[in-house]
This record gives C-alpha cells, structure tokens and sequence, in this order.
C-alpha cells in the first residue's frame, strides 16, 4: 500500500461547508470543483483526490480523523471501509475514543503490587523510615529473633 496524499477532518469539514454552500446558490458539479480548488489551493489530481475525499468523508462524518488516499499493489487487498475511486483507495479512519481511566486500586491489584493477590508479601505495608531500622529498632527485632547474649563475668 503506497499513501497518495491525505486529507484531515478539519479540512474535510470546511470543504463539505462550502460544497454545500455552493450547491445551495445553484453552481454546477465544475463550478463547485472549481471554486473549492480556488479556495484550498488545489489543483490536478490533489484537486480531484480532495473532491472525492469529500464524497467519503461526508459518508463517513462520525468521528472521522482523517481520508487516506493510497493506492494498492497487486495482490494487496483493500481495508473494510476503503472506497475505491478510479485507481486508488479512500480509507476513512476513524477517532478512537479515549480508554477510561482505571481504578488506581484495580491497577494495583493486576499489576501485583499492594493489596494485589496473594495477600501481604514481604514488602507489604508502609515503612516508618526511608533510610531503613533505627537503632533502637534494629535492637528490638534482634533481641526477639535470638536469644540475649550472655554476659561475661
């Protein structure tokens, strides 16, 4: 697949205003080609790529991103949505809609952190001190793990 050109909505957008505008007023299918060449600044093929880009775009106006031009090679096959117009292809691609933002919890939990499954780990809970056991705290966890040293006499 070899990209032609493409056309984005907010240009798309415009051209269809002023295509239906000019429809209205009663101009033929050349003037209206004309005039919108005039306009966006087209001329040639990106002319006639632009006017039926327009044609897709209106079929196609929810949450359209864009209209890609591009033409195939053999033995490639069209997107779903492609329109074919003479030798090339018309894709409308479309806006994704934006993912919702995920409990902070149930990332914690999926991702394995705290809280997650498998209950409390060895790194579960909140520490006291970021630069590790005071004295006094050190003193305690080994005087509960071992026996007290014996005194010499």
């Amino acid at each position: 697949m070899k990209s032609v050109t493409e056309f984005w909505s907010h240009t798309l957008n415009q051209g269809l205003q002023a295509k239906t505008a000019l429809a209205t007023e009663g101009k033929t299918p050349e003037e209206i080609n004309t005039a919108l060449g005039e306009k966006f600044k087209y001329e040639g093929d990106k002319l006639k790529h632009f006017v039926a880009a327009l044609d897709v775009a209106s079929a196609n106006q929810e949450k359209l991103s864009r209209v890609l031009v591009v033409s195939l090679t053999e033995g490639e096959t069209a997107p779903p949505k492609a329109v074919k117009v003479e030798e090339h292809h018309y894709i409308p691609e479309q806006a994704a809609a934006p993912k919702g933002v995920a409990n902070v919890k149930e990332m914690q939990k999926s991702a394995g952190g705290k809280g997650g499954p498998g209950g409390k780990g060895k790194h579960s809970g909140p520490k006291e001190s970021p630069w590790g056991l005071s004295p006094e705290q050190k003193a305690a966890k080994k005087a509960g793990n071992k026996p007290p040293p014996a005194k010499p006499s």
